[in-house]
């Protein structure tokens, strides 16, 4: 059973009642509305009153559809999430006095476990991170080096997290060949399209279809190592401090999986040095800022310069070009098969998606020189 989740919570919509209810006393409960844009899950703000010991936590339906098995998600969060707490209750210099918050899973109130399903629908609770806010637009270079330092801290944070510990909660994520896979299987099942958008796109991944595999070609010779990673830590997923703009956490921790840090570096910079955001609708006006991407590095690079190696550096350019690319191949993908994995609003949303995600990728191409020499200009900074 599905229910109308886009209003805010009123008497009208007491199956959110409900839900709240059996993570928290019903009576301390003040009001629940949507929270956030994503494309996947359902996530809602669950504010209380005053009695409460808290003021707000995150209730989120999970899309069972993407995520086939919930419990390895909630497994993963509850390992990362005590793995964290530990590195942070150590007071890491890093931090420098820094405040950092890793969103923690709330168990129900009958203790005998962290999720519930109801009518079939697989609900969890998270604690909120207060006097903080995202954003889905990059404001400025200090937005952009906080975004950097972010994940890099993020990573570093769970550097040391053993990867045999966390379940693979979404085959083949970030793997690009099986993306590509995945696009031939469904083309090669539809008839010819009579549009000339479909046709362009579709012209542009098989333009690109030699080298698609750069990533995990490497990770095969031993050039790259999986490590734990976010999986998806694009802008509007690191948490900004309201009053003094530093990164304080990433949310949206469903993806930590084991994986290439140049997967989280890649969508990072696909995700913020777009100026004009993955949602715009005037894809010709797409640029990959390579400024911004400076700042971002930088920011990345203050903490996780201690842990990359020669070879990770070699294969940042090949992830800042894969990953936009990718991503346009899934929503493409996603569009052509009938909208199935993405959320969408409109008939072509996915189309229009595909369509900024390969014009953020031609940006880049053409900036390639410039990029290489970003890359190599930092690498050799000590």
């Amino acid at each position: 059973m599905r229910f109308d989740v886009s209003s805010p919570f009123s008497s009208s919509n007491p199956i959110l009642e409900t839900i709240a209810g059996l993570f928290h006393p019903p009576d301390q409960i003040a009001g629940i509305s949507q929270l956030g844009s994503g494309n996947v899950n359902d996530t809602f703000l669950v504010t209380l009153n005053r009695s409460a010991s808290r003021s707000a936590f995150v209730m989120q339906r999970l899309n069972t559809e993407v995520f086939e098995k919930p419990e390895l998600v909630m497994s993963n969060l509850l390992k990362l999430g005590n793995h964290v707490e530990q590195r942070l209750a150590q007071q890491p210099p890093e931090l420098s006095g820094r405040r950092w918050e890793v969103p923690k899973v709330l168990p129900t109130l009958d203790a005998d476990g962290h999720w519930v399903e109801h009518q079939g629908e697989f609900w969890r609770s998270i604690t909120y991170i207060g006097a903080a806010t995202t954003a889905d637009v990059i404001q400025d270079d200090l937005h952009a080096r906080e975004l950097g330092y972010g994940l890099g801290m993020f990573h570093h944070l769970i550097s040391d997290l053993p990867t045999h510990e966390l379940a693979d909660t979404l085959e083949n994520f970030h793997i690009a060949p099986a993306y590509l896979a995945a696009f031939d299987l469904v083309v090669s099942g539809i008839t010819p399209q009579n549009s000339s958008r479909i046709n362009e796109a579709v012209a542009f991944i098989e333009q690109r279809r030699n080298g698609i595999d750069v990533l995990e070609r490497a990770c095969a010779r031993g050039e790259l190592k999986r490590r734990p990673i976010h999986g998806d830590p694009k802008i509007n997923n690191v948490m900004i401090d309201e009053a003094s703009g530093q990164a304080v956490g990433l949310i949206d921790l469903d993806t930590v999986k084991p994986g290439l840090v140049h997967y989280d570096i890649g969508d990072c910079l696909r995700s913020c040095c777009n100026r004009l955001g993955e949602e715009t609708q005037q894809p010709w006006n797409v640029s990959f800022d390579l400024e911004l991407c400076r700042s971002i590095l930088e920011g990345y690079l203050a903490i996780g310069r201690s842990f990359l190696t020669q070879e990770d550096f070699r294969y940042l350019p090949a992830c800042i070009r894969l990953i936009p690319l990718e991503l346009g191949i899934r929503f493409l993908t996603d569009h052509l098969s009938g909208d199935h994995y993405f959320r969408t609003e409109r008939a072509q949303h996915n189309l229009e998606r595909a369509e900024v995600q390969f014009a953020l990728t031609k940006s880049i191409e053409d900036q390639w020189n410039d990029l290489n020499n970003l890359i190599d200009e930092l690498a050799n900074q000590h």
